[in-house]
């Protein structure tokens, strides 16, 4: 069914899935670190240990100094019996005594499945990568460098691995799949930024969540949660965004195509196939916007009771946003999926463009197929992600460990990902969660929340469409509508790879975490 593709092609990887299956691995831990299990007790369970170490970057003309520290943190169930190692990589600048003020701020990537790879080593760090060329990177050296748009001047950062990726691990009893679900994933972070502000006295800091893809449904459901056990956040900042999967799983609706054709607009901008290329991206954006929403949805939700004529000016109509033929939206009963959207756009180039980021472009072998046969901004930019992960903690910090870092959890995940989820209602949704309820239930009950939503114009991952779809439907009283706000850049899915977008980012994070903390 064309519809599972559409945005499950996401299930399992709204991020880019790497890796061999999760039993490639032997789940064990350095015999140093570890207490022996019993017989029936599964892998053994490591100390929580932590390797900081001091290190400082140029900032701004002055000399920022940090200190950084790989670990890892026992997590517990209600009982207190272990059921995870949950690895962290935190960045803290030391606070004068006593001082309490400085924010610290948990990011994590999405999957859902995949570890905190892409922020740690491409976002707001004090190193970052360079992925700034819209090209395959090569295979290597791709070094490290000091990160100008950095948030560590502004907030302490914690990125977070989930549960079978990264070096975080199941323990004890627990066994993979006792974290491969919407709610059993909020529980194991919620429990995992608990374990941490104890651990390091940072209970009255002001707290901020980040998440990425599949990590800004977890974000949604996550500050629900932490809330309910008495830990207030200050801010959610929510990248290239997706609270709900119902529109990818329900073939009923046509709600996905319209929120599909902004981004189709400004992509199709991007390779110059509008007839008339435009001035402004944002005014393009507005109206793309204006007819998804208006003709476009009306039109689809005539059905079989469109005229012909009405339906062959539809065409004519969506030819001008998407860059594709009359005929192939004709032909595609003017529903065409991201996926088509890819193969068609430079077809007669014979190219591909990218799903994380469709300014890259690829060469398949079949330039006469319905589908790319691979993410060219995948292919482009991982590899160099996955070498500069390890190198950075293998080699630079020290980091000492058997397990091998794993950038995501394998294809295992793919089928086994539990979709329910319990509304903060007490009602439950068993097919396609969405976990608006729960950020706006969060919104309403902290009158002090912030929201922000960073979007790439050209990603097809995670179109802006959509995000727009959820938040402007969170059903908010109007004093409060104002918690939220959006930002859009010239880039893909992960916003930040592209450098006037980063320097942008970066301006707009320093103006919400200010306005966050005034109150």
């Amino acid at each position: 069914m064309k519809f599972r593709s559409v945005l499950l092609g996401a299930g399992a990887v709204l991020q880019p899935g790497f890796g061999a299956a999760y039993a490639a691995e032997k789940p064990t831990v350095p015999a140093e670190t570890a207490k022996a299990p019993a017989a029936d007790e599964g892998p053994a369970i490591p100390v929580e240990d932590a390797q900081p170490k001091k290190r400082s970057i140029p900032l701004n003309g002055k000399t920022l100094a940090y200190t950084v520290t790989p670990g890892n943190l026992i997590i517990r169930d209600d009982l207190g019996n272990p059921i995870a190692s949950m690895f962290y990589t935190a960045y803290t600048v030391d606070r004068p005594a006593g001082a309490l003020q400085r924010p610290v701020t948990f990011l994590f990537n999405g999957g859902p499945g995949s570890a905190s790879m892409f922020l740690h080593m491409g976002s707001f760090g004090p190193l970052k990568l360079d992925m700034s060329k819209v090209e395959a990177a090569r295979p290597g050296p791709n070094m490290l460098r000091p990160n100008p748009e950095t948030m560590l001047d502004k907030t302490d950062l914690v990125f977070l691995d989930a549960i079978t990726t990264g070096f975080s691990r199941p323990v004890g009893k627990a066994k993979p799949q006792d974290f491969w679900g919407v709610d059993q994933d909020i529980d194991a972070f919620a429990r995992g930024i608990e374990r941490y502000l104890s651990v390091n006295q940072r209970w009255q800091s002001p707290k901020f969540i980040l998440g990425e893809s599949y990590g800004t449904m977890r974000a949604g459901g996550l500050v629900y949660t932490l809330q309910e056990r008495g830990i207030q956040m200050n801010g959610v900042l929510v990248i290239s965004t997706v609270f709900s999967y119902s529109p990818a799983m329900d073939p009923g609706t046509d709600q996905i195509y319209v929120s599909y054709l902004p981004s189709y607009a400004l992509v199709a901008a991007y390779h110059n196939k509008l007839a008339e290329q435009p001035a402004d991206l944002a005014a393009l954006a507005d109206r793309a916007r204006e007819f998804a929403n208006g003709p476009y949805l009306v039109a689809l939700q005539k059905g079989n009771d469109l005229s012909d004529a009405d339906r062959r000016s539809m065409a004519e109509q969506l030819s001008t946003f998407t860059g594709l033929s009359p005929q192939f939206l004709l032909n595609n009963d003017l529903r065409v999926d991201p996926t088509r959207f890819r193969k068609e756009l430079l077809r007669s180039e014979r190219r591909t463009i990218g799903r994380l980021d469709a300014r890259f472009k690829a060469i398949d072998v079949d330039a006469g197929g319905d589908k790319p046969e691979y993410d060219a901004a995948s292919a482009a930019i991982s590899g160099a992600f996955i070498a500069a992960i390890n190198d950075y903690l293998f080699r630079d910090l020290g980091y000492k460990t058997d397990l091998a870092y794993r950038p995501s959890s394998g294809s295992m995940i793919k089928d086994s990902w539990d979709f329910t989820h319990r509304l903060p209602t007490g009602g439950r949704i068993n097919v396609a969660a969405t976990t608006m309820p729960d950020l706006s239930a969060a919104i309403r009950r902290n009158p002090h929340l912030k929201v922000i939503d960073l979007n790439g114009y050209y990603d097809l991952a995670t179109p802006f469409g959509g995000a727009e779809y959820d938040l402007k439907r969170i059903m908010l009283d109007d004093t409060q509508k104002d918690r939220i706000s959006y930002r859009y850049y010239p880039s893909g899915h992960m916003v930040y790879i592209d450098p006037a977008s980063a320097r942008q980012m970066k301006t707009d994070m320093d103006a919400f975490y200010d306005n966050a903390l005034s109150n």
